[in-house]
């Protein structure tokens, strides 16, 4: 769980929360479970924030994507190995980096923020990206943080000029009998001419095969990519796509995302700023991107609006909640932190809420749109890809539950809201994290807050 930065400040804290259940004989009462302390890592130096956290599902080990480092630690939170990552001689302004061609601008010390930070287990590595040299990747070895591949010299293995470490998001798809796919989701900064908002690029076996991180598919007219047109950035001069949560289920891939755009209050004549949160779905399989679909998504409690997505979790509903949402144990359920209000992403309200999503629900919302659509229906309602005025076109087919798009009503928006349902409000002490699973049937959640303290 990440909790607020002030929490992270080089000392990460993670809870091993063991579960079990005893039964008592009857009339005999069990004693209280003595307290145990919290394990804690600290890091070796000053320099700034732990960045992202990934664990080993088979092996237990912790990988802590830092500044200028990558840690690797047991499951008792002892160093077992660590790599360096930075700093080095950089400029966000060169593009080329320096390290491809020669750079006319200034070139200062630079701390390596790690960006996104992913476990291929296929081929046994992690992929380790970060803030220097517009964002280049390295693909280091499980065991022992050994550098298999550092790709960096064309185009598309510049992945993100942004130094935040929220503002990169990454999915694998794999393979059994080919080479697996990366989604990758990335704020932009103003460079669309640089960097695709999504995209989906070759995870190749040989870490220092030509074509690592080259788009699946790309020739003079179609790529695996979507692109911010530039024109758009008149209109909302600070436009760009947030990404918070990033997920594969069944034959998709899912982003959660804050937008900005602009609307017309109710009696007013003038448009103001606000955030959306908005679903991004796109089908695995599709190479050209034409299945491209957002929805907004929200929720509401006693009238008061919760809009500002702040965190997602993807987790199996478990009987007994499904009894009560009327679906299967085993369906999709995005549990979801949102905070108050819908203008001030940076600043946002301490008012949260939790809320959970039926996955089933969403795709079949999508699924109507885009029947709609093909029914020459309304237009695409995409306003940020300068579409919202572009009619459907109408063509004789059935939308089933995993249609993947035409060269036609693409990309798509829908426009009304799918709201979710809440389960649990916090009033003072913004909820910023969150993850869920499933124990003898049972739902759990654990929340993180803003003043670091932690929910079950």
């Amino acid at each position: 769980l990440i909790m607020s930065p002030a929490m992270w400040k080089w000392t990460c804290l993670v809870s091993h929360l063991l579960l079990s259940t005893t039964v008592a004989p009857l009339g005999r009462q069990q004693p209280p479970h003595p307290k145990r302390p919290f394990i804690t890592f600290t890091g070796e130096q000053a320099e700034g924030n732990f960045n992202h956290l990934v664990v080993d599902e088979r092996t237990g080990h912790i990988y802590l994507g830092a500044v200028n480092r990558i840690y690797k630690l047991s499951s008792d939170l002892k160093v077992l190995v660590t790599h360096e990552t930075g700093p080095d001689d950089d400029n966000p302004k060169c593009y080329p980096p320096r390290i491809v061609q020669t750079c006319n601008e200034p070139l200062t010390p630079t701390n390596n923020i790690n960006k996104m930070l992913l476990i291929d287990y296929k081929e046994n590595r992690l992929i380790a990206c970060g803030s220097l040299y517009q964002g280049i990747c390295k693909l280091l070895r499980l065991d022992d943080l050994f550098k298999l591949g550092e790709p960096f010299h064309k185009k598309e293995h510049y992945l993100s000029g942004v130094n935040e470490s929220g503002s990169v998001f990454g999915v694998i798809v794999s393979y059994s009998n080919m080479d697996d796919k990366l989604f990758i989701a990335t704020a932009v900064d103003g460079k669309p001419e640089y960097f695709p908002t999504i995209s989906s690029r070759k995870l190749t076996k040989n870490s220092e095969a030509d074509g690592m991180f080259a788009y699946v598919f790309h020739d003079e007219f179609v790529a695996s990519m979507i692109k911010i047109p530039s024109d758009t950035f008149t209109i909302i001069p600070d436009f760009d796509i947030y990404y918070i949560y990033g997920f594969s289920s069944g034959n998709f891939v899912y982003f959660l995302t804050l937008q900005p755009e602009m609307i017309s209050p109710p009696g007013s004549t003038t448009k103001e700023q606000v955030y959306t949160s908005k679903l991004v779905r796109l089908c695995k399989e599709d190479t050209a991107f034409n299945s491209y679909v957002e929805v907004p998504i929200g929720c509401e409690k006693n009238g008061v609006e919760y809009r500002l997505l702040q965190a997602a979790y993807l987790s199996k509903a478990g009987a007994i909640l499904a009894r009560s949402l009327g679906v299967g144990p085993e369906d999709d359920i995005l549990f979801t932190v949102f905070s108050k209000g819908q203008k001030r992403k940076m600043k946002s309200l301490d008012e949260s809420a939790l809320c959970i999503f039926v996955l089933k629900n969403i795709n079949d919302r999508i699924k109507d749109r885009l029947q709609s659509c093909y029914r020459g229906e309304g237009t695409l309602d995409l306003a940020w890809l300068k579409v919202k005025d572009i009619p459907c076109s109408s063509a004789l087919l059935t939308i089933d539950d995993n249609f993947c798009g035409l060269d036609m009503n693409a990309p798509l928006g829908v426009s009304s809201m799918v709201r979710g349902l809440p389960i649990f409000t916090e009033d003072g002490d913004r909820m910023t994290s969150v993850i869920a699973y499933v124990y003898k049937n049972h739902s759990l959640a654990f929340v993180g807050t803003k003043s670091g303290k932690l929910k079950k």
